[in-house]
Parts: C-alpha cells; structure tokens; sequence
C-alpha cells in the first residue's frame, strides 16, 4: 500500500479526497472535529464508492494523527464552501436610491435568488 502522504502532489488523489469530504459533509453536515467521525464511520462501512481504510489511504485519505491537520484543512474548506453556497442564493444586496437620487447604504433582504422589488 503506498503511503498517503506521497499522493498529497496528485491531482487525482487531492480531487478524491475532497470528493470524500464533500460526501460525508452532505451525509451530516457538522465541522471538524465531528465531521471525523463521521468520515470514520463512512470509511468502516464502504459507503464512498466502496472504500474502505486502505482505499481511501490509497487515494491520499488517511485517518492517523499525523494526517490530522491535512484533514482538518480540508474540512474546513468544505464547511467555508457550503456555508457560501447556502448563502449566496438567500441574500441579495440591493441599493434604494435616496430623496436625491444618491444611492444609500444597501439593504440586505431575504429571498430566494430573486432581488426583491425587481419586478416593481
């Protein structure tokens, strides 16, 4: 079995093992540290693409403290994307022209990826 840590350059093993924090993170969408235990729990089962411990360790995925920092990080980058995701279609920022024509500050509303008052 090749050390995980040699597959940190491949592309195909960076691509793999976000794909496997992506799809736990879709299972239970919690943060690190308890998305690890869900990424555990997935690994002792074969639910990603049938993996278990020593294919994910073959595609650069491995569970041991050493490789704890580099599973955190990757966590933490699902976690920034989804919550941007999430938010991008329920908040959108619109400007009320002022009495005198002058744009104010801009209001934050709530919708669903429709800016309220464009169709006024």
């Amino acid at each position: 079995m090749e050390d995980s840590r040699r597959r940190l350059n491949d592309p195909k093993a960076a691509e793999a093992a976000l794909d496997f924090v992506k799809f736990c993170h879709r299972r239970k969408r919690v943060a690190w540290p308890e998305l690890y235990d869900e990424m555990c729990h997935v690994a002792s089962r074969g639910l990603y693409h049938g993996w278990g411990f020593a294919e994910l360790a073959e595609h650069g995925i491995a569970f041991g403290l050493a490789e704890m920092p580099r599973l955190a990080a990757l966590v933490g980058e699902v976690s920034r994307q989804d919550a941007e995701r999430r938010i991008r279609p329920l908040v959108a920022v619109m400007s009320k022209p002022g009495i005198d024509g002058d744009q104010q500050t801009p209001e934050l509303v709530q919708g669903f990826g429709t800016l309220a008052g464009a169709a006024r």
